[in-house]
């Protein structure tokens, strides 16, 4: 028998927001830019690089409104499973088409809420290289408009009590791009403007995160 999963609620990602305010800025010292780029009401969709296991704790609690991250599945594990529920979550199994996953997102941003994706699909670069189309159906199917978001710096350094986080204390930069529309207007979902729009999608991430790092001083790692 399959599992009822509850839709995540606002006001348990508000909770999650108190939370990562007070950790995000107790144990680091984040850098907020152009948080007033997000749309103060509305559906939006925050897509993030993913290079470090804190960028989403990170957002959450430095964006301007509580977000709703999708999060794979293996993270709600043991206790982590009923607090990231709590705190309005939402797990996907990425090795499917996940009917529920895509129902809790898409209400999120019917009912006008902040929906967090990393595009990449996983931990990686952290350059929005590859791109998955999950991103582009969401934008669509949802009409939500996309705000890029570059965290730069939780990568580079190990902390010396932690090596599993940056130094505690450190400088982590959170830039917040232009809103934009990934569809053609037209409203239509078929696999051609899909397709289409991930490649605008990758064209006004990959952007801003070169703006970004000019803007922070922060330079690309080298190629290996």
């Amino acid at each position: 028998m399959t599992e009822a999963i509850a839709a995540p609620t606002l006001r348990g990602a508000a909770v999650g927001r108190g939370i990562g305010i007070g950790l995000m800025y107790g144990l680091f010292r984040p850098r907020v830019l152009g948080a007033w780029r997000v749309p103060a009401s509305g559906p939006v969709i925050l897509a993030v690089n993913h290079a470090h296991n804190i960028d989403g704790p990170m957002l959450m609690g430095t964006a301007p409104r509580p977000v709703h991250f999708l999060i794979k599945k293996e993270a709600f594990v043991g206790p982590l499973d009923p607090f990231l529920r709590g705190i309005g979550q939402l797990k996907v199994d990425r090795a499917t088409v996940d009917r529920t996953a895509i129902t809790h997102a898409l209400g999120v941003l019917e009912d006008g809420g902040v929906l967090g994706i990393f595009p990449e699909g996983t931990r990686g670069e952290g350059d929005f290289a590859s791109l998955r189309a999950g991103l582009a159906y969401f934008a669509v199917r949802g009409g939500a408009p996309i705000v890029p978001v570059a965290v730069l710096g939780s990568t580079g350094r190990r902390g010396r009590l932690i090596p599993a986080l940056p130094p505690l204390r450190s400088r982590v930069d959170v830039v917040f791009g232009d809103a934009f529309q990934a569809g053609d207007g037209s409203g239509r979902r078929t696999r051609k403007v899909l397709d289409e729009a991930t490649l605008r999608i990758q064209g006004e991430l990959s952007a801003h995160l070169e703006h970004a790092r000019r803007l922070t001083g922060r330079q690309a790692p080298p190629a290996e």
